[in-house]
């Protein structure tokens, strides 16, 4: 899977962006409510499968582990959130970034 291409790494934090239509329409109540509850949110990457589907994992509010597979094109990664430098407080310190 790509994203702004960068291929997205395996055990990295990813976006379920969506579901394929009819995704969940099987499963049990609970596992629906559970798969639902993370979609716009950050799950686990574990790898591919052999037909390129994405592996995630995710654990629901009542403790259940969940893996799911679905195409890359589900999948988002995560804007990293890169630490900015503290911007210095004296004068004399802000001359010497400014410099550099």
């Amino acid at each position: 899977m790509r994203s702004h291409g960068k291929k997205v790494l395996k055990n990295k934090s990813v976006v379920l962006k969506g579901l394929p239509p009819g995704f969940i329409d099987d499963l049990p109540l609970e596992d629906q409510q559970a798969i639902s509850s993370v979609v716009g949110k950050s799950v686990v990457l574990l790898g591919y499968d052999e037909d390129g589907r994405a592996e995630l994992e995710f654990t629901a509010k009542d403790g259940v582990i969940h893996c799911i597979w679905v195409q890359p094109k589900f999948v988002a990664a995560v804007k990293s959130r890169r630490a900015r430098r503290p911007i210095p407080s004296s004068p004399s310190a802000r001359k010497r970034r400014k410099g550099s």
